[in-house]
């Protein structure tokens, strides 16, 4: 565990919110169908609020469902915990290693304005995008779950996903509505460059932090 007892205080409680935040932000702007899709909708001023909403909304309620539950496990039986914060340092590695890998031949994020979608389209659209991706899983409710499951007490942990949720809601809400100036930029590879440069050099930091979980 971070701490042997519960974090109460306003000033304890920021440092997992401000874990939270680094971590989802690293995993959530990865060049990715859904990230697509949300451009798009921007770009097209469609149902860009609804879309945003769903994109948090399922965000919270897997990585609320990751650390309620692996919290409960990890208070069972703590050598889970050891073994399940190796696994996350590791794939935190790997994660940023292939990020900075990826900073040296980037790729651009494109979208496409050709067709317009209904609100119940493009629901059903950005829902298969989300929750059809087995790679949401393993980031939201194993990943994120397995760190934020290691705070000591609810409030800590509950920090720890406000500030999931808090980047979430800022990502989509910035790729949604500031998509009309955004896609510009994130059409030129050197823009992708230095974000996947700082998502790797972010991971590692955080596997650097994680990483003697398995072991205390």
């Amino acid at each position: 565990m971070l701490d042997d007892t519960p974090l109460t205080t306003a000033a304890s409680l920021l440092d997992p919110a401000l874990q939270g935040l680094a971590l989802t932000f690293g995993l959530i702007v990865a060049i990715g169908a859904q990230n697509a899709f949300v451009l798009r909708q921007g770009l097209r001023r469609e149902h860009v609020g609804t879309i945003i909403a769903f994109c948090t909304l399922a965000d919270a309620v897997l990585m609320a469902a990751g650390v309620a539950g692996l919290a409960s496990l990890i208070g069972a039986q703590p050598g889970l915990a050891r073994l399940l914060a190796g696994g996350g340092a590791l794939f935190l590695l790997g994660y940023g290693l292939r990020a900075l890998w990826n900073a040296r031949a980037p790729g651009a994020l494109q979208a496409t304005t050709s067709t317009s979608l209904g609100r119940r389209q493009a629901l059903v659209q950005v829902a298969g995008f989300t929750l059809l991706n087995p790679h949401v899983y393993l980031d939201s409710v194993l990943l994120i779950g397995t760190i934020g499951a290691q705070h000591s007490g609810a409030p800590a942990r509950a920090a720890f996903v406000g500030g999931c949720v808090l980047a979430s809601a800022l990502w989509f809400t910035a790729l949604g509505y500031g998509a009309r100036k955004l896609a510009p930029l994130f059409a030129r590879p050197q823009a992708w460059q230095v974000l996947d440069a700082l998502v790797g050099l972010t991971m590692l930091v955080l596997a650097w932090k994680v990483a003697p979980m398995a072991w205390r």
